[in-house]
């Protein structure tokens, strides 16, 4: 790891990261920057994503995170880590993309003086995702690690205090991706459901014997109480989820069901993605994207989700 970014993230000096909530609530977009720094860092619940694209920054030359639940690891992280001349453009890709669907968090980095070009955000890019390989705190899905270096001497120190910065940042943001993360729930286990997204609408799943209904929240994917979900797992059942359902039976949110096939949802339980909801009910890999849907016309929420996020943009 280069040295200077080492020292920062050891705290060798004192910083001042400042934080605006855009829409004055912790869970919806966060603004973060530090002074003398011409980036700043927009972070949002995938629920918030709408409004995240909507703002003028998300239409910038930047670099994206993409976060979520590691299936295959109770305690682990999945990450991308990727850049675009038009992030927001980029991001309405992914939506339709089922190999991005793992996500429930986004944090994007611009200039706020809009002087990033194209080489200056591969060069973050391939900066980010080696200090993330080194710190292995996450598992990523990148197809690629891209090592680019084709920037003039100048340049590259630039992007080097950029990268320091981001570093002092992101975790602020909930985006550790340089040390090791301290056990984050892949689920809320009890405690208060946010309420769901305004304009949500009720979707339904049904598989095997189970049948569930959910909703999207601000902070993850509800499954709605008395939902049930299928006893018997198959061999696609990853093993974080299935570690994930034993706690939910141990802990009285899922219950025996009315016949020995199925268990049922004693309360609304969140997931932090529609995917980890549906693998819960079906008791397999499932893409919640493509299988929870709008009754009686049959919308996926994929359609339904790309739907919102293709209303008009800010000016």
């Amino acid at each position: 790891m280069n040295d200077s970014i080492t020292s920062n993230m050891q705290g060798s000096k004192g910083r001042t990261v400042r934080l605006f909530l855009a829409e004055g609530l912790p869970q919806g977009i966060v603004i973060a920057d530090v002074g003398n720094w011409n980036g700043k860092a927009l972070a949002a619940p995938r629920g918030r994503l709408p409004d995240l694209l909507r703002r003028a920054e998300a239409s910038r030359t930047g670099v994206y995170i993409l976060l979520g639940p590691d299936p295959d690891q109770i305690d682990g992280v999945l990450a991308y880590i990727g850049e675009a001349d038009d992030i927001a453009a980029r991001m309405r890709i992914h939506l339709r993309s089922e190999s991005k669907d793992f996500f429930d968090r986004v944090v994007f980095l611009v200039s706020s003086d809009e002087m990033l070009t194209k080489g200056h955000v591969r060069y973050l890019e391939s900066r980010l995702i080696k200090l993330t390989q080194e710190a292995g705190s996450v598992a990523l899905t990148n197809d690629t690690h891209p090592d680019f270096q084709r920037l003039p001497e100048a340049d590259r120190a630039d992007m080097d205090t950029f990268v320091e910065n981001a570093a002092l940042v992101l975790p602020v943001l909930g985006c550790d991706l340089f040390r090791r993360r301290q056990g984050p729930q892949a689920a809320q286990q009890g405690g208060r459901v946010p309420s769901a997204e305004v304009g949500s609408p009720v979707f339904t799943f049904a598989t095997g014997g189970a049948s569930a209904t959910g909703q999207e929240t601000d902070e993850g994917f509800v499954v709605l109480a008395g939902s049930t979900a299928r006893r018997a797992a198959s061999g696609t059942f990853p093993a974080g989820y299935a570690a994930l359902r034993d706690k939910l039976v141990a802990s009285g949110q899922l219950a025996a069901g009315f016949t020995p096939e199925v268990w049922v949802f004693g309360a609304d339980v969140m997931f932090t993605s529609p995917s980890a909801a549906a693998s819960i009910v079906s008791g397999r890999s499932a893409s919640g994207p493509i299988e929870w849907k709008i009754q009686p016309q049959g919308l996926s929420y994929r359609d339904w989700r790309a739907s919102r996020i293709d209303e008009p943009t800010q000016s």
